[in-house]
């Protein structure tokens, strides 16, 4: 991967990089694009997360690329969590091969701001790392595609749930979602708190659940 030609505007000088890739060949190839670049710098770069986890925190970058599989310990979804916990302000962005939607997500859950693949090109990955130091959520178009089709899919399950509901039902759910107490519900919506019990009872029953808490998931969650 030779360094690409490509230069950050003066608010993105000087980002400070950091890789964490088992594969030797690649980790060497995206640290040589990144200190080859004019105002990027490869900090550091790692094996492994285990590594990774001692070693950001001495050395703390801007910026983190991070392969998923790392095979030889923690993965890089692992990794990003623990690390954000400990470094909030660090962005990290996903730089694997991994492309299914569940890994996407649970990527993202763990606290990375951007998705890229590995055959994305050299400048491109330089972008990447200046837009989410930027602020920005960098993504190939196919991720960014699964994201938009995660919440059509996520909407519509949210419907088809809803629908078993009659309109008091939902107004109950809802307020449920919010945190509301019985007593809160049964004042908010005129009725007495017997009233709100027998819906809410007709809610698990129509839903197939047994508590508040698998009721708003099972309505709000993607399955």
């Amino acid at each position: 991967m030779p360094a690409a030609t490509f230069t950050p505007n003066a608010a993105t000088m000087d980002i400070k990089v950091a890789v964490i890739e088992d594969q030797r060949e690649t980790r060497e190839m995206l640290a040589i694009l990144i200190d080859g670049s004019e105002g990027f710098c490869c900090v550091a770069s790692y094996e492994s997360g285990e590594d990774a986890l001692t070693g950001i925190s001495a050395q703390i970058p801007d910026v983190v690329l991070v392969d998923i599989h790392l095979p030889n310990g923690i993965s890089g979804i692992e990794c990003v969590a623990l690390l954000k916990v400990k470094h909030p302000w660090v962005q990290f962005i996903m730089c694997t091969s991994l492309e299914d939607s569940e890994t996407v997500f649970m990527a993202l859950q763990s606290g990375a701001t951007g998705y890229i693949t590995k055959s994305t090109p050299p400048y491109k990955i330089l972008e990447a790392i200046t837009d989410v130091h930027s602020g920005g959520s960098p993504m190939s178009s196919q991720i960014a595609r699964k994201v938009i089709t995660y919440f059509h899919v996520r909407e519509v399950i949210k419907n088809s749930e809803l629908e078993k509901l009659s309109t008091r039902e939902q107004e109950i759910l809802d307020l449920l979602s919010k945190g509301f107490r019985y007593k809160e519900i049964a004042s908010k919506l005129f009725i007495n708190i017997e009233t709100v019990r027998k819906h809410i009872h007709n809610i698990y029953d129509k839903l197939q659940v047994s508590s508040r808490t698998d009721a708003l998931n099972k309505v709000y969650t993607r399955r």
